[in-house]
């Protein structure tokens, strides 16, 4: 039974969330995760009331500090007058499937503020540091009247990249005597981050790590004049030193990209990604239900006789696929 089921409609429950109604907020996102039939309705209301919020992600070795990083920013942004979403992306248990990390706590100061909301996603076996489900979690926050939306994900690795894809602006944590600047290097974090914070600052070697991230910053193909050149800022988050200078460097990340045309084609590539993410589990979901069929059977037949090859009968079985797509499009869904 999905959360509408027990009360409000789609509609209600949209324009409460719209209201900044925090419960109405939370079952909107409960519903993205669990899939409810709901969701296409749900996102199809919430569609032109978004494009508003101002989607910032961090992503960084565990360690570093994002949960204490993000809880700073979002003083800085309350103090601002600007409303505030998180979504803070966790590991997930292989038994519950839930939320391993507790971090949360540390933002724990920010609970009674309803200028502020929190949730933690899990990845749920997502191979990249976002769950599947936060672009759309993102797209909820953003119709709700959040101004900015802080992304805190798992930490770095091969798969994290994918935080640039899902964000306006991406921030990239790292602490001194972590060995992160080579770390970031082999990830292929340096070409993604736009601004790139050194967290514990008063740590010795921080100046060092500094150094070294500019450095490799430098290397590589020559900038032209007008090209973004991304921000080094030194942070101690747990005083909350130096936040303002992360939140004026994002501040001039934004005006760049506004000014050469390069936030709104950030976006249409995310909408892009999520709507091909989309399609591709439609279809995976509809290759599963083929595989009692009696035409992927014969199919396999006949490349097992030598008939046809496996390429050709791939072919004939995606047009097949594609063919009642089309019919189903074509009809009331």
């Amino acid at each position: 039974m999905s959360g509408l089921a027990r009360g409000a409609g789609v509609a209600e429950l949209v324009t409460r969330a719209r209201d900044g109604q925090p419960r109405a907020v939370a079952r909107l996102i409960t519903l993205v995760e669990n899939e409810a039939p709901e969701l296409r309705q749900v996102m199809a209301r919430l569609a032109p009331h978004t494009g508003h919020a101002y989607v910032v992600g961090l992503t960084g070795s565990p360690g570093v500090g994002k949960s204490t990083t993000t809880s700073a920013l979002i003083t800085a942004y309350r103090r601002a007058g600007l409303r505030v979403g998180v979504l803070a992306v966790d590991p997930s248990s292989p038994f519950s499937g839930g939320a391993l990390l507790g971090d949360r706590v540390r933002m724990g100061e920010h609970v009674t503020d309803p200028g502020v909301y929190i949730r933690s996603m899990a990845t749920r076996g997502h191979l990249g540091g976002l769950a599947w489900a936060a672009p759309q979690a993102v797209r909820v926050l953003d119709a709700a009247g959040c101004d900015v939306v802080l992304v805190e994900t798992v930490g770095v690795g091969q798969s994290e990249v994918d935080i640039a894809s899902q964000a306006d602006t991406t921030v990239v944590l790292l602490a001194p005597g972590m060995g992160d600047g080579v770390q970031a290097a082999k990830a292929g974090i340096l070409e993604v981050g736009d601004v790139f914070v050194v967290n514990k600052a008063d740590r010795d070697g921080a100046d060092a790590t500094v150094r070294e991230l500019q450095h490799m910053l430098g290397l590589g193909a020559p900038r032209a004049p007008e090209d973004w050149r991304p921000s080094v800022v030194k942070t101690v988050a747990a005083r909350g030193e130096g936040v303002d200078d992360v939140t004026a460097a994002l501040g001039r990340h934004r005006d760049w990209l506004t000014a050469h045309g390069a936030l709104a084609a950030r976006r249409a590539r995310r909408a892009a990604r999520e709507i091909e993410t989309l399609a591709l589990t439609a279809l995976r979901r509809r290759m599963a239900d083929l595989r009692g069929d009696h035409r992927l059977a014969a199919l396999a037949e006949r490349v097992a006789a030598g008939a046809t090859d496996p390429y050709a009968a791939a072919d004939e079985l995606l047009a097949g696929l594609t063919g009642r797509a089309e019919g189903g499009a074509r009809g009331v869904d």
